[in-house]
């Protein structure tokens, strides 16, 4: 790899959860990083990166939306890794695309193909969702003894909380991976992360999702607490991981190209939501949790 100084990498969706606080640790380890978000002149998210520490020298913009991922060329350009992070949580109308699953798959599959026509991008790394990798049986049912790679959430599951927003969600990921893991028989370097649900601190002026549903016990928020039932449903249990440990997972396949490469897990534990309860009720008494 190219010294740090001149190293360049790209974050699809720089202005969000996880892509802003990947952009400032990558900023914080001295790579040159291009960033894309849908709109360059919505002054909250750009002022965000750019109040990045070491954003005013390393730090570019550009705009780019996944419905029209060919916009994503000109961040990619000279870029040796290439974290692809943006997804769209809420479907554009009128759009070319059917539905969000149409529009993430597509999306990858564009940039996947400008990485392969770069000449210069290494691997390209994604950030998948465990809502893709439930270890349940074909019956939708029963669990396997072992989660691995071989995991994929089964097309018939269903649940009390399942919703058609929230199931859309897991098909657009589960689909959207499968496309990108294809490029490795085109002969591009491909790591799929994997991540539970991403709690811990973050940049944003507002609680992310994911933060939200670990709260959504306390703050009685009927749609994140049925969307934090879901995944303990789809996965036996809730997957957590913190958001440094995400970041630092995306950056370790950075430093071992050629040796790993495929579908990782990215959580460190599994806690149901009865546990997080407890969590709570022990450690918070003050504040009331939903019993139930």
């Amino acid at each position: 790899m190219e010294e740090k100084s001149t190293c360049k990498v790209c974050v699809t969706g720089g202005a969000g959860y996880i892509g802003s606080s990947l952009v400032q640790k990558l900023l914080d380890k001295g790579y040159i990083v291009h960033a894309t978000l849908r709109n360059l002149e919505d002054e909250s998210k750009v002022g965000l990166l750019k109040s990045l520490s070491g954003a005013d020298k390393r730090l570019k913009l550009f705009e780019a939306d996944i419905y029209k991922a060919e916009e994503f060329e000109e961040a990619i350009q000279d870029c040796e890794f290439v974290f692809h992070v943006a997804t769209p949580l809420l479907h554009s109308q009128g759009s070319q695309y059917k539905g969000r699953t149409e529009a993430t798959v597509d999306g990858v599959k564009k940039i996947g193909m400008i990485c392969l026509k770069s000449g210069t991008v290494k691997r390209l790394i994604y950030t998948a969702s465990i809502v893709a990798a439930s270890p349940l049986k074909e019956d939708g049912i029963t669990y396997k003894q072992l989660m691995d790679e071989t995991c994929w959430t089964p097309l018939n599951f269903s649940n009390p909380y399942t919703k058609q927003w929230l199931w859309d969600y897991v098909e657009s990921k589960m689909l959207a991976e499968k496309e990108m893991l294809k490029f490795e028989k085109e002969g591009l370097e491909v790591v799929t992360l994997c991540c539970g649900l991403v709690g811990g601190n973050t940049y944003l002026p507002y609680i992310p999702t994911s933060g939200a549903m670990f709260l959504s016990m306390l703050t009685q928020e009927e749609i994140l607490y049925n969307s934090l039932k879901f995944l303990e449903e789809l996965n036996g249990k809730v997957p957590i991981v913190h958001i440094e440990d995400v970041c630092e997972a995306h950056m370790f396949f950075m430093n071992n190209v050629g040796s790993l490469n495929g579908r990782f897990l990215c959580a460190s534990s599994y806690v149901s939501t009865a546990e997080i309860g407890n969590y709570y009720q022990h450690n918070y008494p003050e504040f009331k949790v939903n019993q139930e």
